[in-house]
């Protein structure tokens, strides 16, 4: 019996240490991603559950604003072009509208194409009150999230971020900046 005890242990800790390296990613953080289910862009329910097992990309942005999002979502175009480009095209794109109020489904689906997004791996949502989504921002990515006092802006976070096919947040980069798709590229290429 004492045998086959000394047998099981080094068995079950070669189980546990295989079980383990599929999920270890060289990321910079843990960010549990909370359960989501929206509207997207084709007034379709999208939820985070169509994202298991599959890495993804995500940010937050609206359609009228003024500063970063233009620059964004024209980098996450770029970003979406050099994926199919690497045949990476299982990697999905998910933008959160964080004004929802005023971002149906056809402005966001309007707002990316006009940029020159196609929408096989990008969905676009809204269809929720701010607070959800200020809530998801703040709580699973840890970013800000706030109305701009007297105006119709928004203040939120400017990274793209690297979710898992566990749906945990690794690693950010700054969505402004064009020289960050090639490293999000990268990136996917050596975690995948």
């Amino acid at each position: 019996m004492l045998r086959r005890s000394k047998l099981l242990v080094p068995i079950f800790g070669l189980i546990l240490f295989l079980a383990a390296c599929g999920q270890d990613y060289n990321g910079d953080f843990s960010f549990d991603i909370a359960d989501f289910s929206y509207t997207n862009q084709d007034n379709e329910q999208f939820s985070s559950s169509e994202l298991e097992g599959k890495f993804w990309i995500a940010d937050f942005i609206f359609t009228n604003c003024e500063t970063v999002c233009p620059p964004m979502t024209s980098n996450m175009v770029d970003l979406q072009q050099m994926l199919k480009e690497e045949g990476m095209e299982d990697v999905e794109i998910v933008s959160f509208s964080v004004d929802p109020d005023n971002d149906t489904p056809e402005k966001l689906k309007e707002y990316a194409a006009s940029r020159g997004a196609t929408f096989e791996n990008w969905n676009l949502l809204t269809g929720y009150e701010f607070q959800e989504i200020k809530e998801l921002s703040i709580k699973s990515f840890k970013t800000a999230l706030e109305k701009a006092p007297d105006s119709d802006q928004m203040m939120h976070g400017t990274s793209f971020f690297v979710v898992t096919p566990e749906g945990n947040a690794i690693k950010k980069f700054d969505g402004r900046q064009p020289a960050e798709m090639e490293k999000i590229v990268q990136y996917l290429k050596e975690v995948k």
